[in-house]
């Protein structure tokens, strides 16, 4: 995430989220242990929304990790939308 912030490319692996929505991007990492993800929205201004972080143990995204980010991506828009 600090690379992120400092407007640079991950280090780690990363790849979009369409199937959340466009603008939704996952960091990927990993140990010995277990995969490590973190979904986020891309920079609005100066803020990086973290959208939903979670370990997983199989290759496939969980079904609920994915409802997660949408409903925060769904409350981030509206408050968004509220500000206008």
């Amino acid at each position: 995430m600090r690379q992120i912030q400092n407007g640079n490319r991950p280090r780690c692996s990363h790849r979009p989220m369409t199937s959340v929505a466009k603008g939704v991007w996952e960091l990927k990492d990993g140990d010995e242990r277990t995969w490590y993800r973190l979904m986020y929205l891309t920079r609005i201004g100066d803020t990086i929304h973290v959208l939903n972080c979670f370990e997983k143990d199989s290759r496939k995204t969980d079904k609920r990790d994915l409802e997660v980010a949408k409903a925060r991506l769904k409350e981030i828009r509206q408050r968004l939308l509220d500000m206008i």
